[in-house]
C-alpha cells in the first residue's frame, strides 16, 4: 500500500472534527471573465459519503481505492470521508461504487451575477451594498480593492507584494488611522510605519477553491472602513490596531476556478520539464524554521510523517497530488511575497488564515499533535472567546483546538510558521462554513452571513489581545525583535472598553 494511503489511515484516525449541519439561516485584461462565465457555466459534480469507523478495514479500503485513482477527498472525519466527482467523470471508480455510500449533495455551479457593472456596489455603505451578494472574479475584486482606496484614502492603501509564479501581481490592503501628525488624504504616509499600534494579519484563500475565505476577507476589510454607527463596523478597532489584509494570496490559483476548474486546490506555476502537473499546495510550503535552519525548512517536509521509516529518504511526492508541498519551504513565490511582507510589519500581535469548510477555529499546531506550545493556555483561551462570540451573531456552532488535532498532522502550515518564526503568539486557522452540506460550493446568499459572524470573532480576539498584552508585542521565539519594535503608545486599551 503506497505511503499516502497509510497518511491518510493516520488523517482519519485523528480528525476530531464533528459533521455539525447547516444554520439555519493589473488584470484588466481578464474582463471578458464576464462573458464567459455567463455563457459557459462551470462544472458541477456530486458529494459522496461512505460511512467508516476508525481504525477499520473499511477505511482503509476507502483510502486505498481513493488514492488508486486519485480521486479527490474533500474531508476524512472520524466518522466518514466525502469524495467529491466532477460530472465531467464517472460517478465514482466502479471499486468505490461497490462499496456501501450515499450521495451527499449535488453540487451546484456558482450563481452567476450577469451586472457586472461596479458602480451598483456602493462601497460608502456595508449594509446596504451588493457587492456582498456575490463571489467576484480576479478583476472584480482588484475593482473592489481600488475604490476601497478611493473612497478612504485616509484610512486605505494598497501594498504591492511581488508577483506570483504566473506574474500576477499580488498585494495587500493596509487600513490604518492616521495619528494627528498624519496626512488627511493619507497618500503621504508610508505603507509601513511604527505608529506604536498593535498589528493584525489576515490571509484569503491560500487554497484556490476556497471561496468564501477571499470574499470573507473583503466584508472585513469593508467593515474595518464603514461607519461606525452601521451594524457589524470595526471602524473602532483602528483606533488600537493596524490591519494588513491579503484578499487573494493565490491569484493564479483563484482565477483558474473561476477560468477552467472550479475545484482547484493549489498554486499554478510549472513545477519542471519533466512533469504535466502544475501547482504547490502553498498551505503545506511554508516552513518552520529558526535562525540557520531557515532555508533548510526545519520542520517542513514533503511528506507528512514526522520520521522516515527505516530507510526511507525524504523526497518530492507526485506534482500531482493534491496537497504537493513542493521541492523546498518558499518554493511558491506566493508564500515567499507574503513572507518578506509579514516580517516588515511592527507590532505584529494577531493573525488568522481564513479557510473553508468545518467551523473551526484552530490554533498551533499543525505539523505535530504531541507538541504543544508554550502559549497554548492564552491560545485556547482566547479561541473559545472568539468562537462564542462567532456563534452569537448567527448561531453558528464553531469548535476549538490545535490545527493537528482538530484535522491532521500536516508539516510546512502557515500558523506554525507564523507563530514560531514571526512570533506571532495569537495565530489561527479559521474554518468558514460550512460542514459539509455545500463544502467549497458555498452558496453566495451565505457570503454576508458569514462575514458578519466573523467580524464578531476579529472584534472579541482584537480585544483580547490588546488587554492580554498589555500594549506589549509577544515575545517572538527565534530572535529578540529591534528595541523599537517593543515600544507601543499607552492608553491604547482604554480605548475599547
Amino acid at each position: 500500500m503506497s505511503t499516502r494511503v497509510h497518511h491518510l489511515i493516520g488523517v482519519a484516525c485523528i480528525l476530531l472534527v464533528a459533521a455539525h449541519a447547516e444554520p439555519t439561516l493589473n488584470h484588466d485584461s481578464q474582463h471578458p471573465l464576464s462573458h464567459k462565465l455567463d455563457s459557459e457555466p462551470l462544472p458541477v459534480g456530486q458529494l459522496w459519503r461512505f460511512e467508516v469507523k476508525q481504525g477499520s478495514k473499511a477505511l482503509e479500503e476507502v483510502l486505498s481505492l481513493a488514492d488508486e485513482h486519485n480521486v479527490d477527498l474533500w474531508q476524512i472525519a472520524n466518522t466518514h470521508v466525502d469524495v467529491y466527482t466532477p460530472t465531467t467523470a464517472l460517478a465514482l471508480p466502479p471499486p468505490l461504487l461497490n462499496l456501501p455510500h450515499s450521495l451527499v449533495a449535488n453540487i451546484s455551479a456558482p450563481e452567476v451575477n450577469t451586472r457586472r457593472l461596479n458602480e451598483s456596489w456602493d462601497l460608502s455603505s456595508l449594509q446596504n451594498s451588493t457587492f456582498h451578494e456575490s463571489y467576484h472574479p480576479l478583476f472584480e475584486i482588484d475593482m473592489f480593492v481600488r475604490k476601497l482606496e478611493n473612497l478612504r484614502p485616509d484610512l486605505v492603501q494598497v501594498r504591492k507584494l511581488g508577483h506570483s509564479g504566473m506574474g500576477k501581481e499580488m498585494s495587500s490592503l493596509v487600513i490604518s488611522k492616521p495619528g494627528r501628525e498624519g496626512s488627511k488624504h493619507g497618500r503621504s504616509r508610508k505603507l509601513v510605519q511604527d505608529d506604536g499600534k498593535l498589528a493584525f494579519v489576515i490571509l484569503g484563500a491560500q487554497h484556490a477553491r476556497e471561496w468564501i475565505a477571499t470574499a470573507t476577507s473583503l466584508y472585513i476589510a469593508h467593515a474595518l472602513v464603514s461607519n461606525s454607527s452601521e451594524p457589524h463596523s470595526l471602524s473602532h478597532l483602528l483606533d488600537v490596531f493596524n490591519f494588513h489584509i491579503i484578499p487573494v494570496p493565490n491569484p493564479d490559483g483563484y482565477d483558474y476556478t473561476w477560468e477552467s476548474d472550479r475545484f482547484w486546490y493549489k498554486t499554478r506555476q510549472k513545477m519542471g520539464p519533466k512533469t504535466s502537473c502544475s501547482g504547490i499546495d502553498m498551505n503545506r510550503n511554508w516552513p518552520l524554521a529558526c535562525t540557520e535552519t531557515a532555508n533548510k525548512g526545519y520542520k517542513w517536509k514533503p511528506r507528512p510523517e514526522e520520521v522516515p521509516a527505516p530507510g526511507e529518504q525524504f523526497g518530492p511526492v507526485d506534482p500531482c497530488s493534491y496537497w504537493y508541498p513542493g521541492h523546498r519551504p518558499f518554493e511558491a513565490p506566493e508564500t515567499n511575497n507574503i513572507a518578506n511582507m509579514v516580517t516588515t510589519v511592527p507590532n505584529l500581535v494577531g493573525f488568522i488564515d481564513l479557510r473553508s469548510y468545518g467551523q473551526m477555529l484552530s490554533s498551533p499546531f499543525s505539523y505535530s499533535c504531541k507538541a504543544v506550545p508554550k502559549d497554548a493556555e492564552d491560545q485556547i483561551e482566547a479561541g473559545l472567546g472568539a468562537a462564542q462570540a462567532m456563534s452569537h451573531i448567527h448561531g453558528t456552532s464553531v469548535t476549538t483546538g490545535s490545527l493537528c488535532s482538530m484535522l491532521y498532522r500536516a508539516p510546512g502550515n502557515v500558523i506554525d510558521w507564523m507563530y514560531k518564526r514571526r512570533g506571532v503568539k495569537y495565530s489561527y486557522a479559521l474554518h468558514l462554513r460550512d460542514t459539509g452540506t455545500y463544502g467549497f460550493s458555498l452558496p453566495s446568499r451565505w457570503i454576508r452571513p458569514v462575514g458578519e459572524e466573523t467580524t464578531g470573532m476579529l472584534e472579541y480576539l482584537s480585544k483580547f489581545i490588546a488587554k492580554k498584552m498589555n500594549q506589549r508585542r509577544a515575545e517572538p521565539r527565534c530572535r529578540a525583535p529591534p528595541e523599537d519594535h517593543q515600544k507601543t503608545k499607552k492608553g491604547f486599551v482604554d480605548r475599547f472598553w
